[in-house]
């Protein structure tokens, strides 16, 4: 008979990013593969030590928030143990901000994602949805993440994003340098990367910003692969 895995949601912070519908849409993807999950909407789980040493796997789905020191330690310590932490866009690369610590945790950082021109700006989310394609480097090929999956197309906020080298790259994509931006060559920043951080496996992928995002056949793929990739 097989053991049930223990698997942790952690969702909240900005509600744009539909933290709540986004992680209902992978719970049962989670359930079927034989996940006990347990659902929690802030960080404070982080800080029990008895728990957490039970946890296979974090989603996290978490975007800006604050999160205190003893949270923080409590998942770190998990993470180094061999708790796998997953998530998508803003719900892990753009959490915690005021925590440095953390960013060194997951080794990429949201920094911007830029949008249409001036011109087609009307005051909502998709002022900042851009064309883009998702580049999948060679390791990719033979990666159980993004094995057989090729490059493809996306409308949606395009993250630029600040990394470090330790992080393991998946996939990529390339900032067009446009007329009217101030940066002048183009520029390419980690789409989906994973990163070893004691015993533990860390997943993100920066595709994901809303539910029409991530029930595309290749984002929804990826994450659903990555989450038990990174899992215990």
């Amino acid at each position: 008979m097989t053991c049930s895995k223990n698997a942790l949601v952690v969702r909240g912070g900005w509600d744009g990013h539909q933290p709540v519908e986004a992680t209902e849409l992978f719970i049962p993807f989670l359930e079927e593969n034989g996940y006990t999950v347990r659902v929690e909407e802030s960080a404070k789980i982080y800080a029990d030590p008895e728990y957490m040493a039970g946890v296979d796997l974090i989603v996290q789905c978490m975007t800006m928030s604050t999160i205190e020191q003893d949270e923080f330690r409590g998942l770190r310590a998990a993470v180094e143990s061999g708790t796998g932490l997953a998530g998508w866009h803003g719900g892990i690369a753009d959490s915690y901000r005021n925590t440095s610590d953390y960013l060194h945790l997951i080794g990429g950082q949201f920094a911007c994602h830029p949008g249409k021109h001036a011109d087609e700006l009307k005051g909502e989310q998709a002022d900042n949805y851009v064309p883009y394609t998702v580049n999948m480097l060679p390791a990719a090929a033979g990666h159980p993440i993004t094995e057989g999956i090729a490059d493809f197309e996306l409308e949606t906020e395009q993250y630029w994003v600040l990394s470090d080298d330790y992080i393991d790259v998946l996939a990529t994509t390339t900032q067009k340098a446009r007329s009217w931006d101030p940066w002048q060559r183009e520029v390419t920043s980690p789409a989906i990367w994973t990163r070893q951080w004691g015993a533990g496996r860390i997943f993100v992928s920066t595709p994901g910003h809303r539910v029409e995002v991530l029930q595309d056949t290749n984002v929804r793929t990826i994450i659903e692969r990555g989450m038990l990739w990174a899992s215990r």
